[in-house]
C-alpha cells in the first residue's frame, strides 16, 4: 500500500456523459473507505486552475448514482494547455495538500492528465467518461449504454412517422470520430444502415446502400449517420440524396445534446462505480498514468500512453451483422 496517498482529487473534464456522477460517490466513498481525505474539483483542470476545490465527505455524494451529468460541472479549459497554466494547477494541488489525482473524462481530458503527470511526476488515474465509447483498451466507456438506449428511444418514435409517411429519415448522432454510437445504435433500432466515418474512408455508403436495393419491400427507412465531417452528417447525406436519387422523401433529424441527458442505466451505474472503486485502490497501491478500462467482464489497467495513442477498431462482426439484418 502506497501510504503517502493522503488526500485524492476527483475531477470530471470534457463533454459529460451519464454515469459520472456513479463514478464520484464511487471514487469518493472509496477513498473513505480506505480512511483517505477525498476533495472535489469543480468545472475540470479549469477548478484547479481557480481553485475550486471542496473536501468531500459522504453526504456529497448521497443521492447523485441516479442523476445525469455531474455534480462537479465540466468545462474546456484552453488554460491547462499552456505550461503556464499546468503549473498554476500544480502549485493549486500543493497547496490543497492532494497527492493524486482521478480524472473522468474522454480522450482529450486523458492526454491532459497524461501530460500533466508527466511534467509534475503526479500520480493520476483516469476512467473512460464518454459517451463516444471511442477509448483503446476498454470494451465499453460509462455513459455509452445510456446515450445508445436513448438512441434507440428516439429512433422509435420516429420510425412511427416515417412509416407512416413512407419517408426516408437520416438521423444523426454524435461520433465526430468515431461510428460505435451509430452503429450500435443502427442495429439495436432495426434501423437500414449506418453511415459511419470508419467505413466512409473506405467505400462510398450511401452510394452501396442504394446500390443494393434499398427500400425495395419497406414501406419506411431509417438510417443513422455519425455526425463526422468525414460523413458529411445527417444535413450533408440528406442533401446527396435529394441531388442524386430525387424519387425518395427524405427528412432529417438530428438528436444532438438529448444523447448526454438523462439517468444513466444500471449497466453505466455498475460500470462506473467498479471502475471508481479500482482507480482509488489503483492509486493506493502506487499506480499511476493508467486508464481504468473493462476488456471482457474483467478490469484492467491501460497505461495512458496505449488508451490515448491507439485508434479503437469498429467491430467488423457488427457491421456484417447490420449488413445481413438489413437487407
Amino acid at each position: 500500500m502506497n501510504t503517502s496517498i493522503k488526500c485524492i482529487g476527483v475531477l470530471t473534464s470534457g463533454g459529460d456523459a451519464p454515469g459520472m456522477n456513479a463514478a464520484i460517490r464511487a471514487v469518493a466513498r472509496t477513498a473513505i473507505f480506505h480512511q483517505v481525505n477525498v476533495k472535489g474539483i469543480y468545472r475540470g483542470f479549469k477548478g484547479l486552475i481557480t481553485n475550486e476545490i471542496e473536501p468531500f465527505k459522504t453526504q456529497n455524494v448521497s443521492n447523485i448514482i441516479q442523476r445525469g451529468g455531474t455534480i462537479l460541472k465540466t468545462a474546456r479549459c484552453d488554460e491547462f494547455k499552456t505550461l503556464e497554466g499546468r503549473n498554476q494547477a500544480y502549485d493549486t494541488l500543493c497547496k490543497e495538500e492532494i497527492d493524486a489525482l482521478v480524472v473522468i473524462g474522454g480522450d482529450g481530458s486523458l492526454a491532459g492528465a497524461r501530460e500533466f503527470a508527466q511534467e509534475h511526476d503526479f500520480p493520476i488515474v483516469g476512467l473512460p467518461g464518454t459517451i463516444d465509447n471511442d477509448l483503446y483498451g476498454t470494451d465499453v466507456t460509462i455513459g455509452f449504454d445510456t446515450a445508445l438506449n436513448t438512441i434507440v428511444q428516439c429512433v422509435d418514435k420516429i420510425r412511427d412517422t416515417a412509416s407512416s409517411h413512407e419517408r426516408l429519415f437520416f438521423i444523426e448522432v454524435m461520433g465526430r470520430e468515431a461510428g460505435f454510437l451509430a452503429l450500435s445504435g443502427a442495429i439495436a433500432s432495426g434501423a437500414e444502415a449506418a453511415i459511419i466515418p470508419e467505413i466512409s474512408l473506405q467505400k462510398d455508403q450511401l452510394a452501396e446502400m442504394i446500390e443494393f436495393g434499398f427500400r425495395k419491400s419497406k414501406n419506411s427507412s431509417i438510417v443513422l449517420v455519425a455526425e463526422s465531417d468525414v460523413t458529411g452528417g445527417a444535413m450533408g447525406v440528406a442533401e446527396r440524396v435529394k441531388k442524386e436519387y430525387p424519387q425518395f422523401d427524405v427528412r432529417v433529424s438530428i438528436l444532438g445534446h438529448l444523447q448526454r441527458g438523462g439517468s444513466p442505466t444500471a449497466t453505466d451505474r455498475i460500470l462506473a462505480t467498479r471502475m471508481g472503486v479500482s482507480a482509488v485502490e489503483a492509486l493506493i497501491d502506487g499506480q499511476r498514468n493508467v486508464m481504468i478500462g473493462i476488456q471482457n467482464g474483467e478490469l484492467e489497467q491501460i497505461p495512458f500512453t496505449k488508451a490515448i495513442k491507439n485508434a479503437k477498431s469498429i467491430d467488423s462482426e457488427l457491421l456484417n451483422s447490420l449488413w445481413i439484418v438489413s437487407r
